[in-house]
């Protein structure tokens, strides 16, 4: 049996959870009904509106997540040098918010909309170390799972409501897309401001009040318990494909029609508020290492059922439920299991470096499934990408786990 590095911390309970990682997640649900506004409706605009191929949607895509590597690594290090994290990730915040109003004047040209989802998923990768790091620093090693279940339990109610939202001014304003843009940056406004006034800093310990220096970040990859998670992030980030190929394929196979497409991330944002905190505990309890293997267990479900027997309806509920529960075990999981082996002077950059590395991974998994697509078909691309998460699961296992 494979046991984590941090298997079943000593856990506080419930009150644990500081009032910080409750701000912290009103911040990420309102931002996250902003992203998920123009998420819900972006791979369908791209493939069905501009007609682009599955090989470009899929550059796109890995854009979208894995070319901001080297600004998560220098938020985590600005972060952790100043000591400042909710500056750096309030500037995050606020650099998403304003690549929103990008999106008007991006129209339909391809090369400017993806300037604009680079700058937006730039400033996700400069927020999003600094806010796990905050998370870590404001909360008891045994709770991290609760709190890390908690914040995306919120993130995963603005996830839920961002489709709803786009798809009601879409509604209102006889299918306007600058409009869903337009609202999309007001709400982005609202956690930025959110942010300002609720989030506390937690400064790291720092006895020699001495600044980071960029030789010190070798100590991380030096700690082989370390390195070994961010191997494994980059291993998995390799296996996953994005959501977006992941519901067009979906709506290919069921044959639904253009106007269900943005509720297919609803249903796999309920399954994920609903279990995200519940499963958190569940980490803290008997492992965090079991947990996220189940849940890339769930993922590989999910690639086999799209093509599976059962069609239709049936297949799409199961299908997103297992998505749901595959974000649920992992999303916050992999931080939870991490914060633990990283020094608290070098907490964010530490995470960056795991999220960087999965993110790098995202953006080749990206490209390489959408030429599969292109080239082999959605069904044979689909069973790779299942194969790629079982070898995925297998290296895991052994760069995590050690024998009882």
């Amino acid at each position: 049996m494979y046991l984590s590095t941090v298997d079943r911390p000593k856990s506080l309970g419930w009150k644990g959870i500081s009032a910080n990682v409750f701000a912290l997640g009103a911040v990420s649900l309102i931002t996250d009904v902003s992203s998920e506004m123009v998420t819900a409706i972006l791979p369908l605009y791209l493939v069905v509106g501009l007609q682009l191929s599955p090989a470009a949607y899929g550059l796109i895509d890995g854009v979208y997540t894995g070319a901001t590597t080297l600004l998560r690594l220098v938020g985590g290090y600005l972060a952790d040098r100043t000591d400042r994290r909710k500056t750096v990730a309030g500037l995050g915040y606020a650099l998403s918010a304003v690549a929103k109003l990008g999106l008007l004047a991006a129209g339909t040209s391809t090369a400017l909309l993806g300037a604009v989802i680079t700058a937006d998923r730039a400033g996700k990768g400069l927020r999003t170390a600094p806010r796990d790091a905050l998370i870590t620093l404001s909360t008891p090693s045994g709770d991290l799972g609760r709190a890390f279940g908690v914040h995306r339990a919120m993130d995963g109610v603005g996830a839920f409501a961002g489709p709803l939202v786009a798809l009601a001014v879409l509604a209102l304003t006889a299918d306007s897309f600058d409009s869903v843009f337009m609202t999309s940056f007001c709400v982005a406004a609202l956690g930025v401001v959110v942010l300002t006034l609720f989030v506390r800093d937690r400064p790291a310990p720092n006895p020699t009040r001495e600044p980071l220096r960029v030789k010190e970040i070798r100590v991380l990859w030096q700690d082989v318990k370390v390195r070994r998670v961010i191997l494994t992030a980059a291993v998995l980030g390799l296996s996953t494909i994005g959501d977006g190929f992941v519901y067009l394929v979906l709506q290919k196979r069921a044959g639904l029609t253009i106007g269900w497409f943005p509720l297919l991330a609803v249903g796999t944002s309920l399954v994920y508020l609903l279990l995200a905190a519940p499963v958190g505990a569940l980490a803290d309890r008997v492992g965090r290492l079991p947990v996220m293997l189940g849940g890339y267990t769930a993922l590989i479900a999910v690639y086999l059922m799209i093509f599976g027997p059962v069609g239709g309806w049936t297949s799409v509920v199961v299908v997103l439920a297992l998505y749901g529960v595959f974000y649920a075990a992992t999303d916050g999981v992999l931080m939870a299991l991490a914060g633990p082996l990283l020094p608290e002077r070098l907490r964010t950059t530490g995470i960056a470096l795991i999220q960087s590395g999965q993110a790098l991974a995202y953006l080749a998994s990206s490209v390489l499934f959408g030429l599969a697509w292109q080239f082999w078909g959605p069904e044979t691309a689909t069973r790779l990408a299942a194969l790629g998460v079982a070898v995925a699961l297998a290296t895991t296992a052994l760069l995590l786990g050690r024998r009882r």
